[in-house]
């Protein structure tokens, strides 16, 4: 409070002359030095409430600008990733923004090309991925021609007799049609220092009956025999040569005669909605949603992970709910067709070991002949693939880990497992 210049003014005022000489104020100037002191004081006290408004007004203004930008820095939508082979276009992630999508060329985009941040903080629609274009879809190859599609192209593989980008052109006189899956031409021939004419084929013809050239067919020869097969999936014939082809979800690889799987979920090329998960497997993707199982018998779980759910703590009188799996997990495995076998697929165990003895079995699934249960060592159990299983096919197992002392059950923990069987062997 701001009173010392307003008493000393106050003193300064009773300064006045003293009355009729007898050293005392007159009652009247006791009385006007009373009212000016008041209106000083009522002056005084009104400008400091002036103050006091204009500062609390001046809070009230910093408090809800402090708050716009809060309110502003949490109303964005989570970041977005550019699909692969594609682009992203669009950087603010506020509400009422959009994203736009773009497919590098030789793909084209599935799913939203456009996705809006909602007023509750959560994109629009789903999001996309760029699907390689099949260029072989319209059937662009002509007079019965191969066509191999390629990143970005198709090449057209053509028949004898025909030639051309397309096979849309008869072949020259070098070339000569014996058959729809053959080839020939004609030798290359020269004659020798001593006069005598010697003809010679290229690389990938043999000289046939007739003088004539004519291509070996690597793929019959090598192809149809497991054990010397050229190419793991399928083989295409070419003049003096041949080609591999891999089936959907397979990219050749580079020694050109094997393939290999394409991650489509690393990739980002699926149709996974929201919620699920996406399982690589040979050849293609699977999408999965692992959920808890739903209360019963006083007995709850809770999802620790996306492919984990604990068991919530257990009321004293509830057998049931101690009888119950402590934790119950979800694994899948993408296997190839026909796995040789005995072949370990899966084990089990545990870090903490409170009993004295740990007991593994199956306790149920589908396709259960196919699997076995055996011990490696004394805290760990394996889940072992018993016979060949031809895809494709889908088998689910599940195990179950009791941990005992002296008999007893202290806990036991439940694995789902699900393999997923693809229809080729590799």
């Amino acid at each position: 409070m701001m009173f010392g210049p307003l008493f000393l003014m106050a003193l300064s005022l009773l300064q006045v002359p003293l009355g009729d000489g007898q050293g005392c104020l007159s009652k009247r100037s006791v009385l006007t030095t009373l009212r000016q002191m008041q209106k000083l004081l009522s002056s005084q006290e009104a400008a400091q409430l002036r103050g006091l408004r204009g500062l609390r007004k001046q809070l009230t203004l910093l408090q809800g600008n402090l708050h716009k930008q809060a309110a502003w820095g949490n109303e964005t939508c989570p970041p977005l990733a550019a699909p692969s082979h594609g682009r992203k276009l669009g950087k603010k992630a506020g509400v009422g923004h959009e994203a736009h999508f773009l497919c590098d060329a030789g793909f084209q985009l599935v799913g939203a090309e456009t996705r809006l941040c909602q007023e509750n903080r959560t994109w629009s629609g789903q999001q996309p991925f760029c699907k390689g274009i099949d260029d072989c879809s319209g059937q662009p190859c002509a007079n019965g021609g191969t066509c191999v599609d390629e990143v970005q192209r198709y090449v057209c593989l053509c028949p004898g007799g025909w030639t051309g980008s397309n096979c849309q052109t008869p072949a020259a006189s070098y070339w000569v049609s014996l058959s729809n899956n053959s080839f020939s031409r004609q030798p290359r021939c020269a004659e020798n220092a001593q006069g005598a004419r010697q003809c010679s084929c290229d690389a990938g013809f043999q000289m046939r009956a007739g003088g004539l050239c004519q291509d070996v067919d690597e793929c019959q020869l090598f192809q149809l025999s497991h054990q010397n097969r050229i190419c793991v999936h399928s083989c295409v014939n070419l003049p003096g040569s041949y080609r591999c082809v891999c089936p959907p979800g397979y990219l050749l690889s580079p020694d050109q005669n094997t393939c290999e799987d394409a991650d489509e979920c690393a990739e980002q090329r699926h149709n996974c909605s929201r919620g699920e998960l996406c399982i690589n497997t040979f050849g293609g993707f699977q999408c999965v949603r692992p959920e808890c199982p739903r209360p019963r018998h006083n007995t709850s779980y809770v999802k620790t992970s996306a492919f984990q759910c604990e068991r919530n703590p257990c009321p004293v009188e509830s057998q049931a709910c101690r009888q119950a799996a402590n934790s119950i997990s979800f694994h899948y495995l993408p296997l190839p067709s026909n796995r040789t076998v005995p072949r370990v697929l899966f084990r089990m165990s545990t870090t903490r070991f409170l009993g004295d003895s740990l007991r593994f079995a199956i306790t149920g699934g589908q396709g259960l002949g196919a699997f076995a249960v055996q011990r490696s060592d004394r805290h760990t159990g394996e889940l072992v693939l018993t016979s060949p299983v031809p895809g494709p096919a889908t088998l689910e197992v599940q195990l179950e880990m009791s941990e005992l002392s002296k008999k007893v059950l202290l806990g036991k923990h439940v694995f789902r497992i699900t393999a997923f069987i693809s229809p080729y062997e590799f």
